[in-house]
């Protein structure tokens, strides 16, 4: 810092020496925390790939997401060596062959709580590259809707003698609050652009297909009515985007609202606005914003947890936590199933991490609060015995281009083999998923007595891939008759009825309309 401090006007750093401040803030072999899930801090990012080899290399990098071709360009050029991160969609294939290619080495794929946690155990940062809204010349920041992982990551290095460097859109004199104490930050650069901002939950109704209604119908009648689900979590798809869209309408001709899914940890994604302005909804505590949500979540302070500003109040620890540990169901999607109900995103040639589903969906074994949802899983009559959270994969049985979905073996297997990592990298193990929905049906797999039949569970929704043409009809009567797998004539689900005019809205310009016109899609989504 000393070294650094002629370029400086306190803890304000000129844009122009950022790159000449950290190659002298790094030190080859350093621990380094680069921020990047919804929320990216781009400016640095960029501006560590343009850092000379010869001054800064063989960093240890720590990303939440590696979303970016500049945190890719970082390895490539020996700048950093290897990483310890939880999801790369956007870099998945590019990361798959640069691991092959030895140009990289991952030392473990992660959940978003679990980076989270070991930088204040084994990942202790000597440095974290951050952004903010805006500071203050004392150096407080304000993160507005967007301060996600922020305070969790300053707070690592600025007690552990590490350096923080803060990338701002603005230096103000006085800002709207205080979300993390000047302090605790060494370093303050104003951006050459306001910081990148990915809307990861954003889904366009017009996009939701009729067989995911189906599987929507049906897991709102065979799952959150039967299990009465007042407390949950969603992951990212289409799949729950096409629940949160038939609650208004679909649930409503149920006459569930006020019975069901009331509290959320989930982003304000705004496909859950006619849920909110039928007034199904109490209490959404968000992981990170949603980009265009501002004004809405702002006028809605009875259900977001909104600062005196109006802005939202993220933060992804304290969500993936409540996501673990308070509620009572999380809906996720995946891209492989097998036999047993492993579950993983990681395939041949693309390695998309985990993101936080498997922290979200696994059972907390700590938890000991009831509540309906969790008691409804008891399935003995001990006098000692325990809940369970429900964990559903809602799923189509085949992808795009025809790929089917469920397998004898994951990918992740082989993956995991050929890239020597200890274990393979299954994102949601079986014994904790307790439902497989598809468009065939549901699979009650916490009913199944014993391996063989949830095995036989697992093919009865398989629809026609490899793993469920091993199902036959006399073994699929006798799971509908025992109640571990229920088809949607089961369920009182007419096919006939799953059609898009059921959603509650069927295109962006329908949810601006719900939104009273405060909801301001980001560009890509906009068609008028």
């Amino acid at each position: 810092m000393a070294m650094v401090s002629p370029w400086m006007n306190g803890k304000i750093l000129s844009p122009k020496k950022i790159i000449d401040a950290l190659e002298t803030l790094l030190v080859p072999g350093d621990r380094v925390v680069i921020e990047s899930v919804q929320k990216q801090a781009d400016f640095l990012s960029r501006s560590l790939a343009k850092v000379n080899p010869k001054k800064v290399h063989d960093l240890k990098a720590v990303i939440w997401a590696i979303a970016r071709p500049d945190h890719m360009e970082i390895f490539e050029q020996g700048i950093a060596s290897q990483v310890d991160f939880s999801f790369a969609g956007p870099q998945s294939l590019r990361l798959a062959q640069m691991l092959e290619d030895g140009q990289i080495l991952v030392n473990s794929i992660n959940t978003y709580v679990e980076l989270s946690a070991r930088m204040f155990v084994d990942l202790i940062p000597n440095a974290v590259l951050v952004c903010a809204d805006m500071a203050d010349r004392e150096g407080n920041l304000y993160t507005g809707a967007n301060t996600e992982d922020t305070p969790s990551m300053i707070e690592a290095a600025a007690f552990s003698n590490g350096i923080v460097i803060v990338q701002v859109n603005e230096i103000v004199d006085k800002l709207p609050r205080v979300d993390v104490p000047g302090g605790w930050i060494d370093v303050i650069v104003e951006s050459d652009r306001p910081y990148a901002k990915e809307p990861i939950q954003t889904r366009d109704p017009k996009d939701i297909k009729e067989l995911q209604i189906l599987t929507a119908m049906m897991v709102i009648r065979g799952i959150y009515e039967r299990h009465n689900v007042l407390s949950l979590n969603h992951g990212v798809g289409f799949d729950t985007a096409a629940i949160e869209l038939l609650l208004p309408t679909y649930g409503g001709k149920l006459g569930l609202k006020g019975k069901i899914c009331r509290n959320w940890i989930l982003n304000p994604q705004p496909t859950l606005i006619p849920a909110i302005e039928s007034g199904w909804i109490e209490s959404v505590y968000s992981f990170g914003n949603e980009d265009g949500m501002e004004k809405y979540v702002a006028a809605r302070p009875d259900i977001y947890f909104t600062g005196p500003d109006g802005s939202l109040r993220s933060n992804r620890v304290f969500a993936q936590l409540a996501g673990h540990y308070a509620v009572d169901l999380f809906a996720g999607s995946t891209l492989q199933i097998d036999t047993d109900g492993n579950s993983s995103t990681v395939t041949k040639g693309r390695i998309s991490g985990f993101g936080g589903a498997p922290n979200l969906g696994s059972d907390a074994r700590g938890r000991r609060h009831p509540s309906p949802a969790w008691l409804s899983l008891i399935t003995s009559d001990n006098a000692i015995v325990r809940g369970q959270k429900l964990c559903v994969q809602v799923v189509e049985t085949f992808k795009a281009g025809g790929v089917p979905l469920f397998v004898e073996t994951l990918d992740a297997v082989r993956v995991g083999r050929d890239a020597k990592m200890p274990i393979a990298p299954v994102m949601i193990y079986g014994d904790d998923v307790t439902h497989i929905a598809t468009e065939e049906g549901i699979a009650y797999l916490y009913k199944a007595d014993g391996i063989e039949e949830r095995r036989a569970a697992v093919a009865a929704v398989a629809g026609v891939t490899k793993v469920g043409l091993k199902s036959t009809a006399k073994q699929v009567a006798a799971l509908r008759a025992k109640g571990v797998v229920a088809y949607p004539e089961d369920l009182g689900v007419r096919r006939s009825d799953a059609n898009r005019s059921l959603l509650a809205a069927r295109s962006m310009k329908d949810l601006v309309t719900w939104s009273g016109g405060l909801y301001e899609p980001p560009a890509r989504f906009r068609s008028w």
